[in-house]
């Protein structure tokens, strides 16, 4: 491990930015945003480079016109023309292809020659925008023909890989011995690009750095726990990907696991990434096993019916381009998961994310213990709302807190009322595409908003008993729900039957 000092503020140090899959969608819609925001914001090396690798040989002018267009396309802020010529001044592009080890060495040489030239030092960061079949390949043939190697004191290799990393708990074992075979683990930034969001950062914050918070931040004091991600979008057209993976796969594992965590995790030691990663997937790992009755009865699974989604008429999932019309895959699912530890025994925490629902949003909401109402108990004040801390992570950032308070005026009546927190009324902040603070934190060094083998493969084992027992399953128990509502009712039982029941998403 190549030891160097995380300086966090200025501009990254010279590196060269080397992106698997160039000239794919995620390249233009987010990272070339995302470059383009740090160069304006000066947090780029004076020292830099781009080079895209292609499947098919293209010229330098064509491939960089082609991220010209995708930032005029895509940008989340005005574009000043001067600072996009200096970004695209960087830019080269070079043919390597998996099935073809002599082409690595023609990067190998490209890099050579675009390092000399720009002078970055020999620092590379790797960027996976391809397939997750891609990864292990690639990664194999980079160490093959020394572009990854790291020597005491030498310029340092790293490399980031985007989810899905795997599809189960095996096969995201297996991908992360055949990672750890060829790079060492503070090589390897697996991204998450939620933990790039204002608000899921500002958790940590919010608990470890308030002594308001963490105090009552256990079972003592806080009921249960609801995590939800909803999205109005439909499958589009990508069914064919979309029918292979489902909710629980796309969702859960990754985004939700990573908001549950951060939510549940312990003090870490340190402001550090291994503390912090540490006490995450710790957290994680405390998630109890179910057996397959468990995990039926504390699940749902769905799938989206025809509906209206904005006055737009919604066809059925089963309907959909490239979908089985005997699709077993849930557009939906829900969870009941609990942490067998000291703080949270006994206190559920409920996870639901879905396709095609009322309204786009995602949110933590922690949901506090009611307060004695002895006093209250021949008063209209018996009816008190729950207190709840609401962290909003989309689509507007901010936090909010319900509690109660008396209506003005001589009667003693009561209204539920909330404090709220939003970050573009405090902040001044520039629109950004989320992956800004990721590929910065990358290009330093600091781990901490991305994460490790053992994390990754907590968040599986904590959702693999849920996906044994659905395929046992079949369709027995698969329920749907009209697109352009707020999910299946089953969902809405499962809660009930608790004595509780979820936040509206709409």
């Amino acid at each position: 491990m190549n030891a160097h000092h995380i300086n966090k503020g200025g501009a990254a140090g010279p590196c060269c930015f080397v992106v698997f899959g160039a000239n794919g969608d995620l390249t233009k819609r987010l990272l070339v945003p995302a470059l383009y925001n740090l160069a304006a914001t000066g947090l780029l090396p004076e020292n830099f480079a781009i080079v895209g690798v292609v499947r098919r040989p293209m010229e330098d002018d064509v491939f960089r016109q082609s991220l010209v267009d995708g930032l005029k396309q895509f940008a989340t802020r005005p574009v000043d023309q001067a600072v996009a010529d200096k970004l695209f001044a960087c830019v080269t592009s070079v043919v390597a292809e998996v099935d073809n080890p002599d082409s690595f060495r023609d990067l190998a040489r490209h890099l050579e020659k675009v390092e000399s030239g720009r002078n970055t030092g020999g620092n590379r960061l790797f960027y996976l925008a391809t397939p997750p079949s891609g990864f292990a390949p690639i990664t194999r043939l980079l160490q093959e023909v020394g572009l990854s190697q790291e020597v005491e004191g030498g310029p340092w290799r790293r490399v980031i890989v985007e989810k899905p990393f795997g599809t189960d708990l095996a096969s995201a074992q297996a991908l992360n011995r055949q990672l750890l075979s060829v790079l060492s683990e503070d090589q390897i930034y697996r991204m998450d690009h939620y933990l790039g969001k204002e608000t899921v950062q500002n958790i940590m914050i919010l608990r470890f750095a308030n002594g308001l918070f963490e105090p009552i931040w256990n079972r003592d004091h806080i009921d249960h726990v609801q995590i939800s991600v909803a999205e109005t979008v439909t499958v589009e057209r990508r069914g064919a990907f979309y029918d292979a993976t489902g909710a629980l796969r796309d969702m859960v594992p990754n985004h939700l696991c990573q908001l549950l965590s951060l939510i549940a995790m312990e003090p870490p030691a340190r402001y550090s990434a291994n503390s912090v990663r540490s006490e995450k997937a710790e957290a994680l790992a405390a998630i109890t096993q179910y057996t397959p009755e468990q995990a039926i009865l504390n699940s749902v699974r769905a799938q989206y019916g025809p509906g209206i989604i904005k006055d737009t008429p919604i066809t059925a999932y089963r309907a959909s381009q490239d979908v089985n019309p005997k699709s077993v895959t849930p557009t939906y699912t829900a969870i009941k998961f609990a942490i067998d530890n000291w703080r949270w025994a006994g206190v559920p925490f409920y996870l639901r994310t879905g396709k095609a629902l009322a309204k786009r949003k995602t949110e933590v909401a922690i949901r506090f213990k009611d307060a004695p109402i002895a006093m209250f108990r021949d008063t209209a004040l018996s009816g008190m709302g729950p207190n709840t801390l609401v962290l909003d992570i989309q689509p507007e950032e901010g936090i909010t807190l319900h509690f109660n308070a008396k209506v003005p005026g001589p009667k003693i009546d009561l209204a539920g009322v909330g404090m709220d927190f939003k970050y573009k009324d405090y902040f001044e902040a520039a629109a950004s595409t989320g992956y800004e603070t990721l590929i910065y934190d990358c290009m330093i060094g600091d781990a901490m908003l991305f994460q490790r083998a053992d994390g990754v493969e907590a968040g599986w084992a904590a959702v693999q008993p849920f996906l044994d027992a659905w395929a046992n399953a079949g369709d027995r128990g698969l329920a749907t729900y009209a697109a352009g509502s707020e999910g299946p009712a089953a969902s809405e039982v499962m809660l009930a039957r608790d004595g509780r029941g979820w936040r509206p998403i709409a």
